[in-house]
């Protein structure tokens, strides 16, 4: 619970720490958390209350989630040793494993949202307000998100942050070509990485 309040209050405290002295038995905690937020998109996404369709949604989600987390790890592992990053592997895993929570709390609000406020929404004033806060919303996670991301490479790798701008212009085709890849499938409209 201190990391995470951490990472909201003061990410760059938190992420010297993680780097420091996080251990990859932390690892339990965040995938309950994601375990959660499988368990209530499954029930979302399902047409209906069927147990062999929720538990087939939850493994193609969770498998789909462990995939980009093991190419999102391998990739900027990869590029980060291309331009001089030092640390260790386990480092790097904890620390993006952490970057999920605000990933995680989006898809989250968004699948919580779309059952209290499903769409079609009209062109009223109330609707233009909601959509109004959700971009809100929407943009305070990704800042966050990039924050977070910026203190995984600094902090689990030793980058600075020319080297952190090189390893986002190798990367970004990659990750672009990959949530291609995951929404053809229809596995993911939205990259959970």
């Amino acid at each position: 619970m201190r990391t995470f309040g951490g990472i909201i209050i003061r990410p760059y405290e938190t992420y010297r720490r993680i780097a420091d002295r996080s251990t990859l038995w932390e690892f339990p905690y965040l995938a309950m958390l994601l375990a959660v937020y499988f368990s209530f998109a499954s029930l979302v996404k399902a047409p209906e209350f069927r147990p062999y369709l929720l538990t087939k949604q939850f493994a193609v989600l969770s498998g789909s989630v462990g995939v980009s987390f093991i190419l999102v790890v391998a990739t900027l592992w990869l590029f980060g040793s291309l331009v001089g990053g030092a640390g260790k592997p386990e480092r790097l895993m904890i620390a993006w494993a952490y970057t999920l929570v605000p990933t995680t709390a989006w898809f989250l609000a968004t699948s919580f949202l779309y059952v209290l406020l499903p769409p079609p929404r009209t062109d009223s004033l109330n609707s233009t307000l909601f959509s109004v806060l959700y971009l809100v919303f929407t943009i305070t996670l990704f800042l966050w998100k990039f924050i977070l991301y910026y203190l995984t490479l600094r902090f689990s790798l030793r980058l600075d942050l020319s080297r952190i701008v090189v390893v986002t212009l190798l990367a970004a085709p990659l990750f672009t070509l990959y949530s291609i890849v995951m929404y053809r499938f229809g596995i993911f409209r939205i990259p959970f990485l």
